[in-house]
């Protein structure tokens, strides 16, 4: 029997091991904000420990372990892989009259699903990498080169303590020569993401008795009428898409599997800018025109377009408010470019082969929506994917 077939075969006979994991994984919470997982962390540590396997905990934040690891494979030099996956999940709020069952129950339903905070985004995904960490751990000696795991801490809030530290402390390590990460994809491999422009902004003008609107507009009209020319402005501005991605994005095999896995209508945005108007507050009392408003913009960038170009659009469209003054300021921690890997890299084929051994469906690369740590090793030249 070959090595790849042994480990399947190892792993399929594993299942319900695997199963408690993720299900006691599932019930430490971890929200991230505020952010501590000790609880969830001991999960992956104590099974590790379990397998016998080294590791280190690295803990920039206090309560936000990170937990890393690595080994070199017996049979000489080679690439070294990483894989990362996040131990936070999104908080459960106070409020869970629409849950119905514990969030953090961990409950295996009639159709075989797990329920919990978290099971999506990604605790099943980064159980299922240091599960896959474990058994090559085991089966080292058939390998070459090298493999590291990271169970980061903080991927939610944007990986100032997670991911982004680890690659800034020592990215020979934790960077590697590629990456694999599992968020949820569907039957796709994510090669790219777009970036993200976080902006909070304020409108400043004259106000009013409410019966007087001969005398101003308002802060939230005025701001209203500013939303619409940036949405029109931003959502059909030239993006300059690169050639190999382009090609892609008109491959229709690609288009479906973008809706298939994002929902309907996904593929015609995905390579476009959009705008997003997220919070908006201002007034003070239901008969006064409100002379000022706060407001925050969610833009999101396709790979092609920088914040520096739509920001200069914003500007000019702000300079044509003469009875107001709207000001912007750039969220920097929650501001990213857009990053995307090599659809031509090896890996794109491996995981593929991969799949079909597994007996699974034949994954379509295709671009991301959403933000992951994959943009920290695209950003620090390290091809990075989702699977």
């Amino acid at each position: 029997m070959d090595a790849k077939t042994d480990l399947i075969q190892a792993l399929d006979a594993d299942q319900a091991n695997q199963l408690r994991l993720l299900q006691s994984f599932v019930r430490a919470p971890s929200p991230n904000p505020p952010g501590n997982t000790e609880a969830a962390a001991a999960v992956l540590t104590a099974y590790l420990t379990s397998k016998n396997i080294p590791y280190e905990i690295i803990e920039p934040q206090v309560g936000s372990p990170n937990i890393v690891s690595e080994f070199h494979g017996g049979k000489g030099p080679g690439p070294r892989a990483v894989l990362n996956g996040h131990i936070d999940a999104f908080p459960v709020g106070s409020d869970t009259t629409g849950w119905t069952r514990d969030p953090h129950s961990g409950d295996v339903d009639e159709s075989g699903r797990i329920h919990g905070r978290g099971v999506v985004d990604m605790k099943s995904g980064t159980a299922s990498l240091v599960i896959a960490y474990a058994f090559l751990y085991e089966r080292r000696e058939y390998l070459s080169g090298s493999v590291a795991l990271c169970a980061v801490s903080d991927e939610e809030t944007g990986g100032r303590w997670g991911t982004q530290y680890l690659i800034k402390q020592d990215r020979e390590r934790w960077g590697g020569d590629v990456m694999l990460s599992t968020e949820p994809t569907g039957k796709t491999i994510r090669f790219s993401e777009k970036g993200t422009l976080r902006l909070s902004g304020g409108v400043r003008t004259k106000g009013a008795h409410g019966a007087y609107l001969n005398l101003s507009k308002g802060a939230i009209r005025t701001a209203n009428g500013y939303f619409a020319e940036v949405i029109e402005a931003v959502e059909s501005m030239d993006v300059n898409v690169p050639p190999e991605i382009a090609i892609h994005l008109t491959n229709p095999e690609t288009l479906a599997a973008i809706d298939a896995a994002m929902g309907p209508g996904t593929s015609s945005i995905i390579a476009k800018p959009t705008v997003n108007i997220g919070t908006i507050k201002g007034g003070t009392k239901v008969n006064m025109i409100p002379d000022t408003c706060e407001f925050e913009l969610d833009i999101r960038l396709p790979v092609g377009l920088t914040a520096e170009e739509v920001l200069s659009v914003l500007d000019s469209i702000a300079r044509r408010y003469a009875e107001a003054t709207i000001t912007l300021k750039k969220q920097e921690a929650a501001s990213n470019p857009s990053s995307f890997s090599p659809l031509g890299h090896a890996m794109v084929e491996c995981l593929k082969n991969g799949a079909l051994l597994a007996g699974g469906p034949l994954p379509v690369p295709t671009p991301s929506m959403g933000a992951t740590d994959c943009k920290h090793y695209r950003y620090a030249g390290v091809p990075a994917g989702l699977r």
